[in-house]
C-alpha cells in the first residue's frame, strides 16, 4: 500500500483488509502473488486484461511483473494458452521481457 501515489511514496505490506485510511492500493502483495499462482497452476487458458498495479512506479510493479511471469511460465511449462490483452497489459508483458513465451498478445 501507499500513503500516496506517487514513485517515491511511503510503502508497506497489509492484508487488503488492514489498508489504513488516507492509504491505498497501489499493487498486490505476496501473498495474493502465490494465491494468483495456486489458482491459475491447472488452467489451461489463461487471459490477462489489465496490471495488477501501478506498474509504472517500480515500488509498485512487482504484482504485476509476477504475475507476467506465472503466465509465462505456465506457457513454456505447462502448454497453458496465455492471452494479454489490452494497452497496458501488454506494454506490462514487453516491459518484462516475457513477451515472447506468451501464446497471443492482443491491442484490440
Amino acid at each position: 500500500i501507499a500513503d500516496a501515489f506517487s514513485a517515491d511514496a511511503n510503502t508497506k505490506v497489509v492484508s487488503a483488509k488492514e489498508i489504513p485510511d488516507g492509504w491505498m492500493g497501489l499493487d498486490n502483495g505476496p501473498k495474493t502473488t502465490a494465491e494468483q499462482k495456486e489458482a491459475l497452476s491447472s488452467c489451461k487458458t489463461i487471459i490477462m486484461n489489465g496490471p495488477m498495479g501501478v506498474f509504472e512506479f517500480e515500488k509498485f510493479s512487482a504484482g504485476t511483473f509476477d504475475l507476467v511471469n506465472i503466465l509465462a511460465d505456465l506457457t513454456k511449462e505447462k502448454g497453458a494458452i496465455t492471452i494479454i490483452g489490452g494497452g497496458d497489459s501488454v506494454a506490462a508483458t514487453e516491459l518484462s521481457g516475457r513477451a515472447g513465451d506468451m501464446s497471443h498478445i492482443s491491442t484490440g
